[in-house]
């Protein structure tokens, strides 16, 4: 079904996403951690926090204040079933514009006040809006979408990174649209472009400083960042371009930010994961 808002909702969707699969086996992996994830309300944003939380992590999430209440206090109440006795709760933040430095900043400053530190950063939130030609295409709109999708995870980052020590780690959510390309979303799929640029140099900027930059780039997503900007006959074939011939689901997309953010890939940094259904990307 397509939604005729933006930013998508996850309660409105069916069907309803799965965030964690039922066979998903935690193991401790982020016991101790505070983790940070933009967009966490919904989508794979939601699938990576409640992820993160039963792997022991305490869990801070941003969401598009008042818009996206009904879906932050959803998972709020989902991230208190699934902590961790040891974490700390979970707390939303509410924010207007991630594209803004002001609001990154206080974002940062809200999480070191309320846990002291930042372990994982993971830069989720994103918009996409779909013009079948550039000509039609507004210059609001590209600066809206590049300003949500990579203005806010230069900006938030510069922050983190103050209160970030070795050990710690930054994630980025990138899209296959970022080594594909898309002929009716150019400026969302060269957003996801700047963002894998973005995660190689950072790395490279972080290493001596022992923090670790990734990025994972899913293929086609049952999320509501898809019903929210595709018209409902590519909502109803979504990812049936893929060599497995139907969309994924974010619990299938959330282990890959689990691993990158624990000790597994501790050798592991400027790199890309790709659950996409099977396409072969070159990271």
């Amino acid at each position: 079904m397509h939604q005729e808002i933006q930013p998508g909702l996850e309660y409105l969707m069916v069907p309803q996403p799965i965030s964690v699969a039922p066979t998903y086996k935690s193991a401790g992996k982020l016991k101790g951690k505070v983790a940070l994830v933009t967009g966490g309300d919904s989508g794979i944003g939601r699938a990576v926090c409640y992820h993160f939380a039963l792997e022991g992590a305490t869990v801070v999430f941003t969401y598009v204040g008042t818009v996206e209440e009904i879906d932050a206090n959803e998972t709020l109440e989902k991230l208190a079933e699934y902590k961790t006795a040891d974490a700390r709760n979970p707390m939303k933040i509410p924010v207007k514009d991630l594209g803004n430095d002001d609001t990154c900043k206080e974002v940062v400053d809200n999480v070191i006040a309320a846990y002291g530190c930042i372990d994982i950063l993971v830069n989720n939130a994103a918009e996409n809006h779909v013009v079948e030609r550039i000509e039609d295409m507004k210059a609001d709109q590209v600066e809206r979408t590049f300003r949500t999708n990579i203005f806010s995870q230069f900006f938030i980052a510069s922050h983190a990174v103050k209160h970030m020590k070795e050990g710690c780690n930054i994630i980025n959510s990138l899209s296959r649209q970022a080594y594909l390309g898309m002929p009716s979303t150019l400026d969302y799929a060269s957003s996801k472009g700047a963002i894998l640029t973005f995660t190689r140099g950072l790395a490279r900027q972080l290493a001596k400083r022992g923090i670790r930059v990734n990025g994972v780039a899913p293929g086609p997503i049952w999320t509501p960042v898809n019903v929210a900007s595709l018209d409902a006959n590519a909502v109803a074939h979504l990812g049936e371009d893929t060599l497995m011939g139907r969309a994924g689901q974010p619990c299938e997309v959330a282990p890959c930010y689990v691993f990158l953010a624990s000790q597994d890939a501790s050798y592991m940094t400027g790199q890309v994961l790709h659950p996409n259904g099977g396409a072969a990307m070159y990271s």
